[in-house]
């Protein structure tokens, strides 16, 4: 059964142009910051599976099915720590996002030396500036549609 939910509102970046302008050029820099397009996917979908946001799911998990992930790689990465599908980088990643991601769950550091000398053995300064700025941006937009309640399955712009 499918139940028809519509945002409370037009998303803030498309109401506001020059947010809109801004966003892009942090989603520019990311794109050049030399990651993966699979790991920049792989990253905004856990992040948004973190914050609950329904419809940064299923734009991510659609964006990986036509990237050709495979459907055990995608339906794992809520469980990415007991799942075999995944390289050491990638699980740096996906631990570096938790952390950001999380912050007022952990009593220490965000981000303890252990977890960043794993992200920066896999990672040069620019790939890390890259998957921190998603990470960020990703949050982002995961509180503006929770605010929203922007639905699953919205095609923006």
């Amino acid at each position: 059964m499918q139940t028809h939910i519509q945002a409370r509102m037009k998303n803030p970046a498309y109401v506001l142009p020059d947010g809109l302008k801004g966003i892009g050029s942090v989603f520019k820099a990311v794109a050049g910051g030399g990651l993966e397009p699979a790991l920049q996917e792989i990253v905004a979908l856990r992040a948004s599976q973190i914050n609950g946001c329904s419809a940064c799911v299923h734009a991510h998990h659609a964006n990986l099915v036509k990237a050709g992930e495979s459907s055990e790689r995608i339906a794992s990465v809520a469980a990415w720590r007991e799942a075999p599908f995944y390289d050491a980088a990638e699980r740096a990643a996906l631990a570096l996002t938790e952390a950001v991601t999380r912050l007022a769950d952990r009593s220490g550091e965000a981000v303890d030396d252990a977890l960043w000398d794993e992200v920066t053995r896999h990672f040069d300064e620019r790939q890390t500036s890259a998957l921190l700025l998603l990470i960020g941006v990703t949050n982002m937009f995961n509180r503006l549609n929770a605010a929203i309640r922007e639905p699953a399955g919205t095609t923006w712009g």
